[in-house]
């Protein structure tokens, strides 16, 4: 039996809420322990885990973009109006990540260095990978709508593959050899996170390779809205299978003596740890999809579910109370225990903060909105 639509959204939001919890304690200890403790095995893990918030966050924002796309495609809407559409809420992610920065710099008046007002932060870069998915669409819809009409969707999922691997290659010339130095700081910041210290920097959230996890969202919800996906529950186990394959094939091409790029990043800027994260991604859709299909994850109230659907919300309050001025424990000076108290705290305020927002719009925690 198929799943619900109400099912095969929420585990879009339970994947949602997922970033957020790893988001939550991979910033929580790296603000607050101090010490020893970010010498020990623990905060090492708990970092590494928070390389998979951003390409989360990315892929379901690719994901979410294709349900619109492919529902206003088959109310016959003109790819124009459909690119206008996507590009104009693309902007509008985008401009909230300016105002995040401006808010963040206000509130640090004094100390936070002017510079600050133009870090590329991962909602500028949701921004920015929804107005390309956007022009993409708009390209080959146009294209194809009128020569291959009933092969749309797969063509815009190739596509949307092909671009993603395109960025992924790239992004290891652009961050060395081919660098745009030529480029103002601010702007060359959005092509390899230069900011303004001379150098790519790896929590900067450049458009190289950070916007090919959206477009690989963007492939992976088109299949999901096809109908084949739609009458088989097993197409996210065949994705959870890809995913595994993906993984095994990026660890033996890392393996392989020879080497394509002059510079070898592998946790930075190697297409290898792209596929090896994008196998990730898809594994932990298909669990999501198992969890909130059959398993528990809808049994009552979810947390991570209810945080799915505010992500943003989340996403933009907890940043104050970790690294801001209103940080609820002294920064750089816990030890693992009391951070993580504050972890757990920060965890039961932001589930509550969600609650309250969807009780005051009216809208319950729904999961098809």
């Amino acid at each position: 039996m198929p799943p619900s639509p109400s099912s095969r959204l929420a585990y879009i939001d339970w994947m949602r809420g997922l970033a957020c919890v790893l988001m939550f304690q991979t910033h929580c200890y790296d603000a607050w322990l101090g010490g020893d403790a970010r010498k020990s095995t623990f905060f090492m893990w708990s970092q590494l885990g928070g390389t998979l918030p951003a390409p989360l966050f990315l892929f379901l924002a690719g994901v979410s973009f294709a349900l619109v796309v492919d529902k206003l495609r088959l109310r016959n809407v003109p790819p124009g109006q459909i690119a206008r559409t996507t590009i104009r809420r693309g902007a509008e992610i985008f401009a909230l990540g300016l105002l995040f920065r401006l808010q963040e710099y206000a509130l640090a008046w004094g100390w936070a260095p002017w510079t600050d007002l133009f870090r590329v932060d991962i909602l500028n870069t949701i921004g920015v990978s929804m107005m390309l998915m956007g022009i993409v669409c708009w390209i080959v819809l146009s294209f194809a709508q009128e020569r291959l009409v009933h092969r749309v969707r797969l063509v815009l999922v190739f596509s949307a593959v092909l671009v993603g691997l395109a960025i992924s290659l790239f992004t290891p010339l652009l961050w060395t050899t081919w660098r745009p130095r030529w480029l103002p700081w601010p702007l060359e910041s959005y092509i390899d996170g230069v900011h303004n210290l001379g150098q790519p920097q790896s929590w900067i959230f450049p458009v190289f390779p950070w916007t090919a996890f959206a477009f690989v969202g963007l492939a992976v919800g088109l299949f999901l809205v096809s109908d084949w996906a739609k009458k088989n529950s097993a197409a996210a186990v065949a994705l959870g299978a890809l995913g595994g394959l993906l993984i095994y094939l990026a660890r033996w091409l890392d393996a392989r003596p020879e080497q394509l790029y002059a510079v070898y990043d592998f946790w930075h800027t190697s297409p290898n740890f792209f596929l090896m994260r994008v196998g990730l991604l898809l594994l932990i859709l298909a669990a999501a999809h198992l969890w909130c299909r059959w398993g528990a994850g809808q049994w009552g109230f979810s947390p991570l579910i209810q945080l799915g659907h505010t992500s943003l919300l989340v996403y933009w309050v907890h940043i104050e109370f970790v690294y801001g001025k209103f940080s609820i424990l002294t920064k750089r000076a816990q030890d693992i225990r009391t951070a993580s108290f504050g972890l757990l705290a920060i965890f039961l305020s932001m589930v509550l903060l969600s609650v309250l927002r969807t009780k005051w719009k009216g809208r319950g925690t729904n999961p098809a909105r």
